[in-house]
């Protein structure tokens, strides 16, 4: 008999699909149970390998799957739809989870905790406020250029332009957009409200938390991309060195390589895009004042931009930044700058 060693799970709204490999990759049963069946299903079962993908719920069930005694994988789905066999339907995709996870060679994604998936969402819900922020801001520019108003850009400007216009009775704007234009001004004044609120609190929970305030050492990292930094990376015990947590984020060459013949193209932007863009942000502010300074970083960014170019600069200090948040992260250390250089 076959021993039981992973089940593969393909989460869903309120119907799951379990399908159960053996360790020469037989299939042993599959079922498919409800919400409210499924933890008391998993508790009869012996100490198995569980995979999902890491997609939405997958978090709160890993985490309740580990207190049954369970070893929890959360697979990246865009690597999982490889090992799929035949047509789609919830068993195929099941047992394809479980086939990716026997095979090892995919990382897994760490199942998070409560604290961290509070953390994941406080960034979130703030991106969300700026990007509707600024949203707000370019469609208030360009209802107010439909009537030949053009205002210099600018976040600044825009909240000292708009009064000015409303209070101003002798210019060409009509009643009717005067009044849809304060909407969207007391709309524009509420969202930088929340977002001052947002910005205050990143700022505390820098402050009083260990990682980010040794993470704030490092030149380029303050306290949002600390934060962003170490709730991403988490413990960084799932990369064995600096470049894999580079290489996750896409900070590395694309290879397009074959028959001998080495071809590296531009970054591979893979991994989290928000993360990476604030990481490259934060590197474009020292290449930018690096010019100014002597200190070693300096002078071996100075190099790479007289050699490579600018962004090549900027996008390698990036990769250097998230090597250093890695061993700062994973092995507790302080920032050593001439170890950095």
């Amino acid at each position: 008999m076959n021993k039981l060693t992973t089940i593969g799970i393909d989460l869903a709204k309120n119907s799951f699909a379990l399908v159960a490999l053996s360790t020469t990759g037989k299939a042993l049963w599959r079922k498919t149970l409800t919400r409210s069946r499924m933890l008391r299903f998993l508790a009869q079962q012996e100490p198995s390998h569980i995979a999902m993908e890491a997609c939405a719920g997958a978090h709160y069930w890993g985490r309740e799957i580990q207190q049954l005694g369970h070893r929890v994988s959360l697979l990246p789905p865009q690597h999982v739809k490889g090992y799929q066999r035949g047509q789609k339907n919830d068993y195929n995709d099941a047992a394809g989870i479980a086939e990716a996870c026997q095979h090892g060679q995919i990382r897994p994604v760490r199942v998070k905790t409560l604290e961290e998936q509070d953390a994941q969402l406080f960034g979130q819900l703030r991106l969300q406020l700026s990007q509707e922020h600024t949203r707000l801001i370019n469609q208030v520019r360009a209802l107010l250029a439909e009537y030949g108003i053009a205002i210099r850009q600018g976040v600044t400007a825009l909240y000292a332009a708009v009064p000015e216009l409303l209070d101003d009775d002798a210019n060409a704007l009509t009643p009717r957009l005067r009044l849809l234009l304060n909407r969207q001004y007391q709309r524009l004044q509420a969202l930088r409200t929340e977002l001052a609120w947002y910005e205050q609190e990143v700022k505390r929970q820098a402050r009083e938390d260990d990682v980010c305030c040794r993470l704030m050492e490092v030149p380029g990292i303050g306290p949002i991309v600390s934060g962003t930094l170490k709730h991403w990376m988490g413990d960084g015990q799932q990369f064995k060195r600096g470049r894999d947590a580079s290489a996750a984020l896409g900070l590395v060459p694309r290879q397009h390589s074959t028959g001998g013949h080495q071809l590296l193209l531009g970054i591979s932007k893979c991994g989290n895009r928000a993360v990476r863009s604030q990481v490259v942000h934060g590197a474009r502010a020292v290449v930018a004042q690096a010019g100014h300074k002597v200190d070693p970083l300096s002078q071996w960014i100075n190099r790479l931009v007289a050699t490579r170019g600018y962004n090549k600069a900027m996008v390698a200090l990036a990769n250097k930044l998230v090597r250093i948040a890695w061993i700062i992260v994973a092995r507790g250390e302080h920032y050593q700058p001439k170890a950095a250089a």
